[in-house]
């Protein structure tokens, strides 16, 4: 088998240690292959550096394991060049399964050229990449806080979000305030109404009408409080954010062009696939690195499900909730495209193909530094034809009885 690295090496990861095993040139046509253990610990990381370095060491293959990786190659990656390889792409042979066997088996597979690295975006991505991704967590955390002080509620025999469309809304907060602090006269939560909800009294009296106790009430406080600081750390998240991202302008610009697509997915959709649209390239490869489209599944001449592969979780959540809000636009391509799909594939399907198409998008738009140009909500009729489209209408209400006479739109 052909050598394609001369000096490369497979590094074995865990959370103690690392098997380190290089393979360069011996004697004669011979190669020589050594394996050494080195602490975890930024000494021990150190030491294999300079021994890597010493052996001239180009090319340095990794397992993805967990977030000890990321450690080794951030150590690594300017010294030499790094390939953080899928584990489910170098299989080792059955009944070989040890740490050194390991390092040994990812050398061989990157000295012939057998795997391909996966996407590392630079560091200033990297920043980006932790503060949206972290963002998104506490985001969850405020929304999970939410759900369990509608159940407190509910276990109180308080039926607040029947009434009140956001318990957290002002008209809703004011409320759950002065039953924290004691207040049980219904007439006077139910005043605490701002707004429209001002019409709906005798709706709130009866929602508030149950037993709030002091149990309830140290409950909430503390709900209500931790739902609060995830809001205030959402804020400083927010400004942090927005000064990584200042190099980045133009591509924020580009993105929230998209229909469906806000400033905050924008931010997502970039942490994600980073700055450089060359490292795809084409738009088929971001689809399906993203993991939005069909998978590849044949065996003998069938081809099985192809359903999507998990892809980049982050990524497919930001793109959902922009197909989501693509989906319900007015004359446009996305909306045209979702509403043509749903018919005869279904939500789940016809969502994962905006996903789909607002990537491919993103890819086009990258490439060639251009905003995004929509095709309008006819697009499919006139791709179509008109005649087409009319024939098919007049043969389904002839199939149902009808005897259908056209003429043209203000013909006398």
């Amino acid at each position: 088998m052909d050598v394609i690295h001369e000096r490369c090496g497979g590094i074995d990861i865990s959370k103690a240690d690392v098997k380190v095993t290089i393979r360069v040139p011996g004697t004669g046509k011979r190669r020589r292959s050594e394996t050494r253990t080195f602490s975890s610990v930024t000494s021990g990381l150190l030491a294999m550096r300079d021994w890597l370095l010493a052996e001239q060491i180009t090319v340095v293959g990794m397992e993805a394991t967990g977030v000890y990786w990321k450690p080794v190659f951030y150590l690594l990656e300017h010294e030499m060049e790094c390939w953080l390889l899928n584990a489910h792409h170098m299989k080792a042979v059955p009944g070989r399964k040890t740490d050194v066997k390991d390092s040994e088996w990812i050398a061989r597979l990157v000295e012939h050229g057998l795997v391909r690295a996966s996407f590392v975006p630079p560091e200033p991505i990297r920043q980006l990449w932790d503060l949206t991704r972290y963002r998104t967590e506490v985001i969850r955390e405020r929304t999970r806080e939410a759900q369990r002080l509608e159940k407190l509620l509910e276990d109180a025999g308080i039926k607040l979000s029947v009434a009140v469309a956001n318990i957290l809304g002002v008209s809703g907060r004011a409320m759950l305030e002065a039953l924290i602090a004691g207040e049980l006269d219904l007439q006077v939560l139910a005043d605490l109404a701002k707004g429209p909800m001002r019409r709906k009294t005798d709706a709130l009296i009866e929602a508030l009408t149950g037993h709030f106790t002091a149990h309830h009430a140290f409950l909430a406080r503390a709900m209500l409080d931790r739902i609060d600081a995830c809001t205030t750390m959402e804020k400083r998240l927010d400004a942090r954010i927005d000064a990584q991202i200042a190099p980045f302008r133009r591509r924020i610009e580009l993105l929230v062009t998209i229909p469906g697509v806000s400033t905050r997915a924008a931010e997502v959709i970039l942490a994600e696939i980073g700055d450089d649209i060359a490292r795809f390239p084409t738009a088929a490869d971001l689809a399906s690195w993203a993991g939005v489209c069909p998978g590849n599944n044949e065996s003998g001449g069938k081809r099985g499900p192809g359903r999507t592969r998990h892809g980049d979780p982050w990524l497919k959540a930001a793109l959902g909730q922009a197909a989501i809000s693509a989906s319900r636009t007015k004359d446009t391509y996305l909306a045209a495209r979702y509403r043509r799909l749903i018919a005869r594939r279904g939500k789940k399907r016809a969502l994962v193909a905006l996903e789909h198409s607002i990537l491919v998008s993103v890819w086009h738009m990258f490439t060639r530094d251009t905003a995004y140009a929509d095709l309008g909500g006819q697009y499919f009729l006139e791709r179509t034809g008109r005649a087409r489209q009319t024939r098919r209408l007049v043969s389904q209400l002839n199939q149902l009885g009808y005897q259908v006479t056209l003429s043209a739109e203000g013909a006398a």
